[in-house]
């Protein structure tokens, strides 16, 4: 199926990256697969994550590459992990993680290392942001957000409140509120995250830039 181009942008995709950016070749077949998995058509998955059908489309065919904030938005609406979307496996969910076997993976100007083993109920990462960027993009979906500023400063937007985060802060929030997360120095801030994985393919999500009226 190809569906037709949006006739206006598309608010996630103005912050993706060029398709050569960041390579994640094994991203495009698992979306299509994981998607089927679930039962959902590409319409019922783009509109679940706040995405239009051809820019999901775009994502499965490896013609763009999603986000950190999209990979763990479509996880949740595939019921999965991170890891899996990334085509990624652990043999055995092992109680410790070895600094030598957390590798990078870099999406949308993120870095991230999984810090925790798959097939869990949550999922625990440690992040690196860059200043700038995916600062607009907006969350809002089930559950639970656990955050630890490791270095550098972190703006925390929640709701109508923004919180400028210090090394040693950290915030345990309701993702049901608008949240945004964006560096607030040159040098970008790291940061230990962990959030819950609802498996449940019907949970409403959304991923979107800021609108008319939300703080900046």
């Amino acid at each position: 199926m190809s569906p037709a181009e949006p006739t206006e942008p598309d608010p996630g995709e103005a912050a993706e990256p060029s398709p050569a950016a960041d390579a994640l070749p094994a991203v495009a077949p698992q979306l299509r697969e994981l998607r089927r998995r679930a039962s959902l058509t590409l319409e019922a998955a783009a509109r679940t994550a706040g995405l239009s059908p051809a820019h999901l489309s775009r994502l499965e065919t490896g013609q763009r590459q999603p986000s950190l904030p999209m990979l763990l938005t479509l996880a949740r609406v595939y019921g999965t992990t991170v890891s899996e979307l990334l085509g990624e496996t652990v043999a055995d969910r092992d109680a410790v993680v070895r600094a030598p076997d957390m590798e990078p993976t870099r999406a949308g100007g993120w870095t991230y290392w999984q810090a925790g083993a798959s097939g869990r109920g949550m999922q625990a990462l440690r992040v690196h942001v860059p200043n700038g960027a995916q600062g607009d993009i907006v969350r809002v979906h089930p559950g639970e957000e656990w955050l630890y500023v490791l270095k550098g400063r972190l703006r925390l937007h929640l709701g109508d409140a923004v919180h400028l985060l210090e090394p040693g802060d950290s915030s345990h929030f309701d993702s049901l509120t608008p949240h945004r997360i964006a560096a607030a120095d040159r040098g970008g801030a790291d940061f230990l995250f962990v959030h819950t994985l609802l498996q449940s393919p019907a949970t409403a999500l959304c991923l979107r830039g800021p609108t008319q009226g939300e703080p900046t």
